[in-house]
């Protein structure tokens, strides 16, 4: 249950604040939100991450489609085990989804998150998707991590 909860609430709010960002800034217009820290700056990606192959996002939704269902499928077999994994495929499901609608309602989607120590300007299912990808990869050493130790325990 938490896993769903999880997804839509990114979705959710993906989507929130995409919508708000479409109905109170124009395209490149930047407001201020942290001084030289963090700023919101509405950029329409036709493209894919990070601005590449402008024009061609949609051939990204059947990439999303697969990933949700695939983690669904592992998810049913029981091969996500810890929580970070079920919380970072969570996170992944509802990053993917949200830029997925985004590609099919508008053959883009909006980005506005500018942190002035990184380059580019992202949304909120960018950063879910990332931040769900380390959660994974982290449950996964982290279970690898366990069994060795198990296993070395064992021998003595």
């Amino acid at each position: 249950m938490m896993f769903f909860l999880t997804a839509l609430t990114v979705l959710a709010i993906d989507q929130a604040t995409k919508i708000a960002v479409r109905l109170h800034m124009k395209v490149g217009n930047s407001v201020p939100v942290w001084d030289e820290v963090l700023q919101f700056t509405r950029y329409e990606n036709s493209g894919i991450a990070r601005g590449m192959l402008q024009g061609y996002g949609r051939l990204s939704v059947p990439i999303a489609v697969f990933v949700t269902v695939m983690i669904l499928y592992y998810r049913k077999k029981g091969l996500l085990n810890s929580s970070a994994q079920q919380i970072g495929a969570a996170l992944l499901v509802g990053g993917a989804l949200g830029n997925a609608i985004d590609r099919l309602l508008y053959n883009q989607v909006t980005d506005f998150i500018a942190f002035t120590f990184m380059d580019g300007i992202l949304n909120v299912a960018d950063y879910a998707i990332q931040f769900g990808i380390l959660l994974i990869i982290a449950g996964m050493l982290r279970e690898e991590w366990r069994s060795r130790k198990q296993a070395r325990s064992k021998e003595h």
